[in-house]
């Protein structure tokens, strides 16, 4: 049976009005509706030339790609997402009244903190493009929580007056359409507008052959990290002789307490290896070009992941290194969750609500950067004294409501209007 007809079977219902069953996948069911969709279910979900199966599910078992997934995640996780408002055109405030504040800072939905809700998300967007929650409105049509669906079960479509509907599938197999205003959609790098790209579709070679070279590895670590060998007799052996041979080869190669050991032979035996050792294939210099790769396509520094070996275009150190990691990666992380929050979950009655990361949070970890950072704010009158106490967390102080004047490179400056002429004239 061609592969069309196969389709055609599978897709086929003597009653168009029923709903069509859906193959279940390794993430969940899935409709089947075009020739690709069929050809990866038949697959296994995408078998590499590697021979190994890459799924988002398999993929995370290579340690380069669960690093990348949790480092990019974490930073979304751990950084607050605040909801402000804008009191006028130089003044923000944090909307402490808004039910988003709730959702971003407390709780998210029934059982999830706002914490795990991003780096759920954020998983789901960095292995399969998409990201979806569905939206739980109040009676007035205020959000009240953001329940997550698993991508592997949403189908987007955008209709022909470019409105998207979305159809997510019940783990019984039914169907629910909601409506753009229903669903919170994250969506990574896009090549249609609608719908993100999956990096493990692209990086599926790269993650397949660290697959097979784990598998390699652990294969040769099994047999007691020795490559086979000949053993040569100057006579000949009878079976009892030969089993009870391999039964003592299979003990030495079991290492354990045999690691280490001396392998003893008799008779004039010798030994003559077969093939090279593992380092000479440079199996471990390729393991090396594996994490890389995939470092790469995940937008990581390889040092993050423990690569340190060798410089990259990242920067020359490793400070310069993670400071592109914050510009180019973690940034465009910020950028696509405060822009859906105020796309997906502020209405256009709130012009003044917006979403906003406090990327200060970044340099937490760091004492000696929050030193610099708080000194220099200080120094330019950019922040008062209380305002540097609550962002550690402290109370304020009497007296520490001042900005201070910030430094003058070109001469004193005047506080009150035509001071500054005055002073001038009289030079």
């Amino acid at each position: 049976m061609g592969l069309m007809s196969a389709l055609k079977r599978f897709g086929a219902s003597k009653d168009s009005s029923k709903p069509r069953n859906a193959m279940q996948s390794d993430g969940g069911g899935k409709l089947i509706r075009t020739i690709q969709e069929l050809e990866e279910v038949i697959s296994g979900g995408a078998e590499t030339k590697s021979g190994a199966r890459v799924t988002p599910e398999t993929a995370m078992r290579v340690a380069a790609v669960f690093a990348c997934v949790r480092i990019r995640s974490s930073v979304v996780a751990n950084l607050p997402l605040q909801i402000k408002r804008r009191v006028d055109d130089d003044t923000r405030k944090n909307a402490f009244d808004h039910p988003l504040w709730t959702i971003f800072t407390k709780r998210p939905n029934r059982w999830q903190t706002p914490s795990q809700f991003k780096r759920m998300l954020e998983a789901h967007l960095l292995l399969r493009g998409n990201a979806f929650a569905k939206i739980i409105r109040g009676v007035r049509g205020d959000v009240q929580e953001l329940i997550p669906l698993h991508p592997d079960r949403v189908t987007t479509r955008q209709l022909d007056d470019l409105s998207i509907v979305y159809e997510y599938q019940r783990r019984d197999g039914r169907t629910i359409p909601f409506g753009q205003s229903d669903v919170f959609h994250l969506v990574g790098l896009s090549l249609d507008g609608v719908t993100g790209v999956s990096v493990i579709k692209y990086a599926r070679e790269t993650i397949g052959l660290a697959i097979a070279q784990e598998e390699h590895g652990a294969s040769v670590f099994k047999n007691g990290a020795r490559v086979s060998f000949v053993l040569k007799h100057p006579q000949s052996l009878g079976e009892e002789g030969v089993e009870t041979l391999r039964k003592s080869l299979n003990a030495f190669r079991a290492g354990g307490e045999n690691e280490g050991e001396a392998l003893i032979l008799e008779e004039g035996m010798s030994t003559e290896a077969l093939a090279m050792t593992a380092e000479d294939a440079q199996w471990l210099e390729s393991r090396k070009f594996s994490r890389t790769d995939i470092a790469m396509f995940f937008g990581v520094p390889p040092h993050m992941i423990g690569d340190t070996e060798k410089s990259t275009s990242w920067g020359t150190g490793l400070e310069q290194q993670t400071q592109g990691f914050k510009t180019f990666s973690a940034e465009d992380d910020f950028t696509t969750w405060e822009e859906t929050v105020n796309r997906d979950l502020i209405s256009d009655d709130e012009p003044d609500l917006y979403a906003r990361f406090n990327r200060n949070a970044l340099v937490q970890g760091d004492m000696k950067a929050r030193k610099e950072y708080f000194t220099s704010m200080l120094q330019w009158g950019v922040f008062s004294p209380n305002e540097v106490r609550k962002l550690e967390d402290m109370n304020p102080r009497e007296d520490g409501n001042i900005y201070y004047p910030p430094p003058n490179t070109a001469g004193t400056l005047a506080n009150k209007e035509g001071e500054g002429r005055e002073s001038a004239d009289a030079t």
